[in-house]
């Protein structure tokens, strides 16, 4: 007795589809602008703080410039980590911690920033294509990545700077014509 989900003939199942997917490298070089470099969409001169400060002086720091990370430093310039306003929020809200540090108003200001940030921090160097960063940023799930040159913090690029990038790119048509895609119905 035949099968009856063998009503499919091999001929059929094994034909090429009709519309070939694109590899993700064709459609990277599809109409894509001139490589746009980390560099110019950075922002300069970032706000850092050195590892020794208060926890209470960089939440200070944060709100009253609307940041949200902050390159840490040694005293020697060098970069070492990185906090976020997620890193200050854990410890400021964290009962535990203020059960341990006391319910005084300035529990925040016997923390020193070393404490709270990031070590393992992951950066960039200015000549990175923002393609290549916005990749890394989404496969690190990181928000912000310092840019670095000769070991020395030239710069930061943000989740904000990566979406202005792309709308800007996007504006400018590389989307909006189906045909360069192959798309069209």
């Amino acid at each position: 007795m035949k099968h009856p989900k063998r009503a499919i003939t091999r001929d059929i199942r094994t034909r090429r589809p009709k519309r070939v997917a694109r590899a993700r490298e064709e459609w990277e070089r599809l109409d894509w602008p001139e490589a746009i470099r980390v560099r110019e969409r950075m922002t300069r001169a970032p706000m850092t703080i050195l590892w020794d400060a208060t926890v209470g002086v960089a939440w200070k720091l944060m709100r009253t410039r609307k940041l949200r990370h902050l390159p840490v430093l040694d005293k020697s310039g060098r970069l070492v980590g990185i906090v976020t306003d997620r890193d200050l929020r854990q410890v400021i809200l964290d009962p535990a911690i203020q059960e341990e540090l006391g319910q005084t108003p300035n529990a925040v200001n016997i923390l020193a920033v070393r404490e709270v940030m990031t070590w393992g921090v992951v950066t960039v160097g200015p000549d990175t294509d923002i393609r290549q960063a916005a990749r890394i940023m989404h496969e690190q799930r990181i928000g912000a990545l310092p840019v670095v040159e000769n070991g020395t913090v030239v710069g930061i690029l943000s989740e904000t700077d990566v979406v202005r990038t792309f709308v800007e790119v996007l504006g400018e048509g590389v989307l909006s014509k189906p045909a360069r895609w192959g798309l069209e119905h």
